[in-house]
């Protein structure tokens, strides 16, 4: 484990003690923080954002996880990938689980869910939208399908994708056995 990896490490560990929503929390806050919409964060626009939360990170710390998640060479770090980075790793179980949930979904077997895959599987006909004349079908199922896409948007969803999304969702929930239930109850696994 190389000095960025620790300092990500007391970093979670920080956020964790905040309770379930500690991560999420910090999500929220640096995101609000990023005024220009850049989705990106100076060393001290990090350093600030960090104290205002009561997050403490010295300055070796502060640029080595800077140039790790700068992508571009800018001096910047990109959000998303620190906020990524940042979430605890999914345990084998959880991990078994949302590639179930992803196969159920993936109907065609590619490897990629489509809108013609949640036809299978999810019906978009009684959304209150349809219903009301507002969006068709392949809006709602489209609208379903971008919340777990990445921000490209493309309207296709790897396996990837699905655990990026489903980390999040895990990083906030305390045991294997909480996430299991929640995963096969929502996907009927």
């Amino acid at each position: 484990m190389d000095a960025v990896d620790t300092t990500m490490e007391k970093l979670r560990a920080q956020c964790l003690s905040r309770g379930a929503s500690g991560i999420q929390g910090v999500a929220r806050f640096f995101r609000r923080l990023d005024q220009d919409g850049s989705c990106s964060l100076d060393v001290r626009e990090l350093q600030r954002g960090l104290a205002e939360l009561g997050l403490v990170l010295d300055t070796a710390e502060m640029e080595g996880v800077c140039r790790r998640w700068d992508r571009d060479g800018s001096g910047t770090l990109d959000l998303e990938e620190f906020l990524r980075a940042l979430r605890p790793p999914m345990s084998q179980a959880r991990e078994a689980v949302v590639t179930a949930a992803f196969a159920k979904l993936d109907r065609s077997g590619d490897g990629v869910v489509t809108v013609d895959d949640l036809r299978g599987v999810y019906s978009g006909r009684t959304h209150p939208k349809v219903r009301s004349g507002e969006w068709t079908e392949e809006q709602v199922l489209r609208h379903f399908l971008d919340n777990f896409d990445s921000s490209e948007k493309d309207g296709q969803v790897t396996l990837a994708e699905f655990q990026d999304y489903y980390s999040g969702v895990s990083a906030s929930m305390d045991t294997d056995e909480e996430f299991v239930a929640m995963m096969t109850s929502a996907w009927r696994l």
